[in-house]
């Protein structure tokens, strides 16, 4: 890559030694694999509060006026207030970042399953920690995971998915909207689109129907909603299945009986759980570049991503 995809990132997940306890989480995979195609920015709310390094540590409460972010042995330090302004400043900062990995179960970073506790000590529900809820708020549309998340291969491969499409989907804008450029985007996007969510694909399609009549800007912002909620959920099985079988159909005329059920039999062993993804993909590329279609050679499907991240190799 020419230039590595911008990444807001709890500091501590790069070895920064910036925990309530002096240490850090380095991870391998994120400092490894990933730093090769993002840059990162490393943030962590608590010790942009002014919170020292070590220092007690804190956790939510749930109190009658709302949940406080408090001292666990001193819960006369609160730090709530502070945690809130400090959010709302940095999230507005987050103009550039394609999407953000924060540390799970934090108290400030935990997307979710983050421990909310009684006055009492008792551990009473699961929320968000108070700056990935100002985050999310802020950014719904903005691809955000925890790094617990990012060990299973398909929340990792949804993920980095969505960052290249938003990373896409921004730079399109930054070099300027048109009605032309809208609709390419779309279908440069159909089959990932459709790999997801066929209702949106669809529904996506007859919003752009009038594009060169509507004002551009609102229809954009319309599109973007969409197409990052479509994104949204892995796709599953048998929708990766569907569309391998769609893309296949442009091979009709051009493979022989033989390559066509060799193509079908490694389709049907992916529906079956016994061969990944990868393998009916890197099938038919070989294909298509031996019949190359101008239409497939634009589809983003048969490559969101780095072929060297492997995402696909384990779905």
């Amino acid at each position: 890559m020419d230039k590595k995809i911008p990444i807001a990132i709890s500091a501590c997940l790069l070895g920064q030694e910036v925990r309530f306890d002096g240490g850090h989480k380095n991870d391998a995979y994120i400092n490894g694999t990933l730093s090769e195609y993002f840059s990162f920015l490393p943030l962590c709310p608590e010790v942009g509060i002014g919170l020292s390094i070590p220092r007690p540590p804190i956790r939510l409460v749930q109190h009658a006026q709302g949940i406080r972010l408090v001292g666990v042995k001193d819960p006369s330090i609160d730090v709530t207030e502070a945690m809130q302004a400090y959010s709302a400043r940095v999230v507005e900062e987050l103009t550039e970042v394609r999407g953000v990995i924060l540390k799970k179960g934090s108290p400030s970073c935990g997307m979710e399953r983050v421990k909310l506790y009684a006055p009492d000590g008792r551990s009473i529900d699961k929320t968000s920690g108070l700056f990935a809820a100002a985050l999310r708020e802020r950014h719904p549309l903005l691809p955000i995971e925890e790094e617990g998340r990012l060990g299973d291969p398909g929340l990792r491969e949804n993920f980095i998915t969505r960052v290249f499409v938003y990373h896409a989907w921004r730079e399109l804008n930054r070099q300027g909207l048109s009605a032309g450029r809208l609709i390419d985007f779309h279908s440069d996007h159909k089959y990932l689109i459709m790999a997801h969510n066929q209702a949106a694909y669809r529904s996506m399609g007859k919003m752009l129907a009038n594009a060169g009549k509507e004002d551009i800007a609102a229809l954009a912002l319309e599109y973007e909603q969409a197409l990052m909620h479509a994104l949204a959920k892995p796709a599953k099985r048998q929708q990766h299945v569907n569309v391998l079988q769609h893309l296949l159909g442009y091979l009709r005329q051009q493979l022989d009986s033989e390559d066509k059920a060799e193509m079908l039999e490694i389709i049907e062993q992916y529906r079956q759980g016994i061969v990944p993804l990868i393998v009916p993909i890197t099938l038919l590329k070989h294909h298509f570049r031996r019949h190359p279609h101008d239409y497939i050679d634009r589809q983003v499907y048969l490559s969101p991503h780095p072929h060297e991240l492997m995402l696909r190799n384990l779905l």
